[in-house]
């Protein structure tokens, strides 16, 4: 078993000294406190008993409902008897490991990929191939190439792992064109695939594209949470998926956790029955497309030229790479020294990859924070660029911010000199000094 980036992260989070841009915090403080307040006595005056006992193991009946409302927004119509609610979207990787993974057996996926999905492809000790993206999603003409190559080894993957709307880190977004290649690879090759789309309703620009469980419903196993829409407290997510899938993911729920928190699902329920869900959603959307913006204009202004990041079009996080001589994972140990975290890129691959990488996640923390949080990272990254630059004599290119504040240091640094005394000026004319 591996560790979660993320999760050894979180602890931070407690310490109110640091910026963190390392979790993928929806910002819950958005979520009015007298609403939870009503909202929980509806539970309690309307269904006390009920929400303290046991439910079923697929969820109750009003969550499935929710379900059904959710995915029809996204443009999918669902039986409410092909949902399985789940502690979370977090549950879903870990039931359709349990269900269909033996040690040893090959799981396809982006590179980068989710980091939280990489400690449970280790726990049920599958052999991870990658498939690499660009700003178009996963390569499906490599994908087809890495699945012909596995099958004259004699090996077939179990499944396909997507991210394929904001992706989670990459921020990308799967064309099309590339949605519907993907899904024919499946179905002629009859592999399934897993479509993880905790985000696809956190849209700031552009059209909504169908998602691979629209396209296909035969081999597409589907997963979502209330986590980015609602509360990650909560705990749900579900899975809707084939039936014969769905069924042994029950039983492999029922030996993890018997059922989802009775007193959560019925939270979710009062909460669609209180009025028009999409409301808080859309509140949700204009606050975080305002904090993208601002990480992207930090960016722009405190990072080296030489660095790249994603512009994603909605989710929650933005992919940077810096030079290659720069490992995030030495840096992130810098960083915290500064009071900021990220996580680093080598933990959404499994083959060392990504020293040069990092998710930024710009929705857990306010504007004013994001802006400081990014100065203080370009500020330690300024330094490795300048010791780089020592080491090797090779210097690089300062972006505008940059020079402003390598003017204002060598600015202060000359008043900071000892002026000479005036008969040593003789008949010199002071002039005001001029900045760089």
């Amino acid at each position: 078993m591996k560790s979660s980036a993320m999760r050894d992260l979180m602890a931070l989070t407690e310490r109110p000294e640091v910026i963190s841009l390392a979790g993928g915090w929806p910002d819950t403080s958005t979520f009015p406190p007298d609403s939870y307040a009503a909202l929980m006595s509806s539970v309690a005056s309307r269904s006390c008993a009920r929400a303290l006992q046991y439910g079923p193991t697929e969820g109750l009946a009003v969550v499935k409902r929710c379900v059904a409302d959710v995915m029809r927004r996204e443009g999918m119509e669902i039986d409410v008897d092909e949902v399985l609610v789940t502690t979370g979207g977090q549950q879903v990787i870990d039931l359709v490991c349990k269900t269909l993974l033996d040690p040893g057996d090959v799981v396809v996926c982006e590179a980068p990929t989710y980091p939280g999905a990489v400690p449970t492809f280790c726990a049920y000790e599958a052999d991870v191939v990658q498939v690499t993206m660009d700003r178009d999603g996963m390569r499906t003409g490599e994908l087809e190439a890495t699945l012909e190559e596995l099958e004259r080894a004699g090996r077939r993957p179990k499944f396909i792992y997507t991210v394929p709307t904001f992706h989670n880190p990459a921020g990308v977004t799967m064309s099309l064109e590339r949605r519907r290649e993907l899904v024919r690879i499946a179905s002629e090759r009859e592999l399934l695939v897993l479509e993880d789309n905790p985000y696809g309703l956190l849209r700031y620009e552009g059209s909504p594209l169908p998602t691979l469980r629209s396209l296909d419903d035969e081999f597409v196993i589907y997963a979502s949470t209330f986590s980015k829409i609602l509360s990650p407290g909560v705990r749900l997510g579900w899975a809707v998926a084939p039936g014969p899938v769905l069924e042994k993911m029950n039983i492999g729920k029922q030996s993890s956790d018997l059922c989802s928190s009775s007193i959560s699902q019925y939270f979710v329920s009062a909460y669609f029955d209180s009025g028009p869900w999409e409301d808080y959603v859309r509140s949700l959307i204009e606050i975080y497309r305002r904090r993208r913006d601002v990480m992207l204009d930090a960016l722009a202004d405190q990072f080296p030229r030489e660095a790249e990041w994603t512009h994603p079009q909605g989710g929650l996080f933005i992919w940077a790479t810096l030079p290659d001589y720069i490992d995030t994972t030495d840096l992130l140990a810098r960083a915290l020294d500064e009071q900021v975290a990220f996580v680093p890129g080598r933990a959404a691959f499994l083959d060392g990859r990504g020293g040069s990488s990092m998710r930024l996640n710009f929705s857990g923390v306010g504007e004013d924070q994001i802006r400081e949080g990014v100065q203080r990272l370009g500020e330690v990254v300024r330094e490795q660029v300048a010791l780089y630059g020592t080491l090797t004599g090779e210097h690089a290119v300062l972006t505008p911010a940059q020079l402003e504040v390598a003017s204002r240091e060598a600015e202060a640094e000359a008043h900071a000199q000892p002026e000479r005394e005036p008969e040593q000026l003789g008949n010199v004319l002071r002039l005001p000094r001029k900045r760089a």
